[in-house]
């Protein structure tokens, strides 16, 4: 969907303000003796990771960052290690006096911050931290990856994975994993899969079967407890109907537990109508239908 031109100029002119009140611009990013790009990599380091997952965590071209973790390693500030596991998988972490620039960095950082919010009274910076807060939100909402995977791969079997033991822990009669739909029901044309990222990591999935001619099943609809909170079951359910409409199917059906209270109320706010069992699935309490335009 096409952003509106003064949400866009909204957006941009808050951009250049805050940026140039944190001081980003400033090649000693918190007069520190480091730009903006090689403090926030040595931040992100602080609980030790692989370089894939850093890069894929920032989205940081792979050449820029073997330049900027070649010259803090230099620096004294990180070691790296070959992975015991996987010798292609490159381990990183802070050193000690990496981790007492992280420190001193993270002083300045909220002596900063305390700075800004020192101007506003009580009111304001009740507003604008919770206008914050929802603005970080948002755009990690609108971040999110959301496309069509292959129900058998392993990415898409760990979130399965993940789903069935939650709703096992949530479920008093507990959940199997062999009670998941097999792959092949998710897949071609009378199913799809769908998975969504951030950050390139797993956060969310939902499936679709079809159940007769017309009328199509959601199945597994799962976020994750990191992800949840920001909107994201509403805009996975809505890329989910999209979907089934693709599919040429005219109403889409779903069952759930009782126990799980936050997905009935998804489903109702969606236009979801109760219905009466459609099916023989012992973990569904509650049936819901809608229809598709």
């Amino acid at each position: 969907m096409d952003a509106p031109t003064d949400d866009i100029a909204t957006f941009r002119r808050f951009s250049r303000e805050f940026t140039r009140r944190v001081g980003v611009l400033d090649d000693r990013y918190l007069h520190q003796d480091r730009p903006l790009g090689e403090a926030r990599i040595l931040y992100e380091l602080d609980q030790g990771t692989s370089l894939r997952e850093l890069r894929e965590r920032l989205a940081l071209d792979a050449g820029y960052l073997s330049r900027v973790v070649k010259k803090l390693q230099q620096d004294g500030l990180l070691e790296t290690r070959s992975d015991a596991d996987d010798r292609r998988v490159r381990l990183v972490r802070l050193t000690e006096r990496g981790r007492r620039e992280v420190a001193e960095q993270n002083r300045r950082a909220d002596e900063a911050a305390a700075g800004l919010l020192g101007g506003l009274d009580a009111r304001q910076r009740e507003q604008l931290t919770a206008a914050l807060r929802t603005a970080e939100e948002l755009i990690r909402l609108s971040a999110v990856d959301i496309r069509p995977a292959d129900p058998g791969s392993p990415e898409a079997r760990g979130a399965l994975r993940a789903y069935a033991e939650e709703i096992d822990r949530r479920f008093p009669e507990g959940y199997q994993a062999g009670e998941l739909l097999p792959g092949d029901a998710l897949r071609g044309e009378r199913g799809v899969f769908l998975l969504a990222r951030e950050a390139g990591i797993a956060i969310g999935c939902g499936g679709l079967r079809e159940l007769e001619p017309g009328v199509g099943e959601l199945r597994h609809l799962w976020i994750a407890s990191t992800a949840r909170g920001i909107g994201l079951g509403r805009r996975l359910l809505a890329a989910l109907e999209a979907e089934a409409v693709r599919h040429g199917w005219k109403r889409l059906r779903l069952g759930t537990h009782r126990a799980l209270t936050e997905a009935i109320g998804l489903y109702r706010g969606a236009g979801y109508r109760e219905i009466e069992p459609y099916g023989d699935d012992p973990h569904n309490h509650h049936n819901f239908e809608k229809s598709l335009s």
